[in-house]
């Protein structure tokens, strides 16, 4: 990382923590803006106003405080590309089109349908300019699950969530141009994808400045694998703070295949984190400087809980917070995701909501918001009255999840009571795990065998919400999709 990149981190910091910071006229639109960002496998407990004590987070830790911060807000499943269905449908996981990871050749993953209707759909029906920087994941570029033919006008980054799991590609693509990086080969690899991913981001902010946008940010920080460019500085912070012991690594040169041995491990997962940060920062002081941060609703979460792959250690920085589980679990630790809302002048600074809520209420969510009928067949329920800090908002009896890989799996969450079935597809009659989260918010203590009734109703609600699919068949076969 440069100096003069050190140095507008701190700027940017600096001046996104000064409160009333801001140039130029509001504007005094009925309808705002809205960007959702979307971390890549981030835990509950990866920020620091989340509990985080060894990475700093300074930006997202203001954006907390100066916002609303979430405690029981959930993702839509425990794994990337059905996350990202349930968000962008409005469906859980018993219902959104995509519920695994299903890869298609040569490029991309099992598409979204025609039938779908997207936030980005909904909003561009409104006159929303739409675009998403990042990660997809929902269908190949041409595919019925092509960004572009779901509502966006704008994509730039990874359509194949496979790929990027390197920061270094060959290639990303910008709509359905393919943009190559020859200089991603060995040894050199010169182009950091999230710096371009944002610096795209950074540019449709100022382009649609004065007209009403929504911003999908589906970062691929701090996926693995764990890479940093030559020379960041953040890096070499973590590592002379945490006084890594150097991991041996083959002798063998990386050829992009696979995840990049990382011999700081530690270090590198705590950059990228870092380095996310400062993205946030970017964007909410962009959003300062144009004179439209008063008119912007920005929600921050993760697609599901922390990763263990590349090299990873969650328990070392505690990245569940105090909860089981993480990536790929329906434990709390796997869904349970940190959310932070910012709208100045809206939003009351610095309150905590222990409202529950997952990925599926944001379409409604911002349907209300911009003022759009919801599509037919949802399952969330809108959260703008919780956003708002008004008493007796709207809440679920129920949340429901499933999960298609490692045998099946289900969870229901009902009030203080939590459900979890593991190998749901061989087993579908099989016991149901049930905890009391207002004792027992790390599920060490299955109490399934003293509350019958709690289960008999958890299974009744597990049983109504899956609706088998053909692409994505739960019980007709095991679904064990890496």
């Amino acid at each position: 990382m440069s100096k003069a990149y050190v140095s507008f981190f701190l700027l940017s910091v600096s001046l996104f923590l000064q409160p009333g910071n801001s140039f130029g006229q509001q504007a005094k639109a009925d309808r705002p803006n809205i960007i959702f960002i979307l971390a890549d496998d981030m835990g509950y407990g990866d920020l620091g106003c989340y509990g985080q004590r060894l990475i700093q987070t300074p930006n997202l830790d203001a954006m907390a405080k100066q916002g609303l911060r979430f405690t029981q807000f959930y993702a839509g499943t425990a794994v990337c590309a059905p996350s990202r269905s349930s968000l962008l449908t409005g469906q859980h996981t018993g219902h959104t089109p995509i519920r695994g990871n299903k890869g298609v050749e040569p490029e991309g993953q099992w598409p979204i349908p025609d039938s779908a209707i997207t936030i980005a759909e909904v909003l561009k029906k409104g006159g929303y300019v739409t675009g998403d920087f990042g990660k997809w994941g929902l269908g190949p570029v041409a595919s019925t699950g092509d960004p572009i033919k779901q509502g966006f006008d704008k994509f730039y980054g990874y359509n194949c969530q496979s790929k990027a799991h390197n920061y270094f590609p060959d290639h990303l693509w910008e709509n359905d141009t393919r943009v190559d990086f020859p200089g991603n080969k060995p040894p050199l690899f010169s182009d950091y994808s999230a710096d371009l991913i944002q610096q795209k981001a950074l540019s449709f902010i100022k382009e649609q400045k004065d007209k009403p946008f929504f911003l999908f940010l589906s970062y691929t920080l701090p996926h693995a694998g764990l890479q940093a460019p030559k020379g960041d500085s953040l890096l070499a912070k973590y590592k002379k703070l945490f006084k890594e012991e150097e991991q041996p690594i083959p002798d063998e040169m990386w050829t992009g295949k696979g995840y990049q041995p990382q011999s700081f491990p530690r270090a590198a997962y705590a950059a990228m984190v870092s380095r996310l940060d400062v993205y946030v920062g970017q964007v909410l002081q962009k959003l300062r400087e144009y004179g439209i941060d008063k008119n912007t609703l920005v929600i921050f979460s993760s697609d599901n809980g922390p990763h263990k792959e590349g090299g990873n250690d969650p328990a070392y920085f505690k990245s569940s917070g105090p909860f089981r589980g993480i990536k790929r679990d329906l434990y709390e630790g796997g869904i349970r995701e940190p959310f932070i809302a910012w709208w100045p002048g809206k939003i009351k600074a610095g309150a905590t909501s222990d409202y529950a809520g997952a990925f599926y209420d944001l379409l409604p969510t911002f349907a209300e918001l911009a003022k759009q009928p919801q599509p037919k067949g949802i399952d969330g329920i809108s959260i703008v009255p919780a956003l708002l800090g008004q008493k007796n908002a709207p809440a679920h009896p129920w949340l429901y999840w499933e999960f298609h890989e490692q045998g099946g799996k289900q969870a229901v969450r009902m009030g203080k009571w939590k459900g979890v079935k593991l190998n749901a597809a061989a087993n579908p009659n099989g016991p149901i795990e049930l905890y009391d989260l207002q004792t027992d918010v790390a599920e060490k203590n299955n109490v399934a065998d003293k509350h019958p009734d709690v289960v008999a109703e958890i299974k009744k609600i597990m049983q109504e919400q899956h609706r088998e699919s053909p692409d994505f068949p739960l019980f007709a076969k095991p679904a064990d999709v890496n």
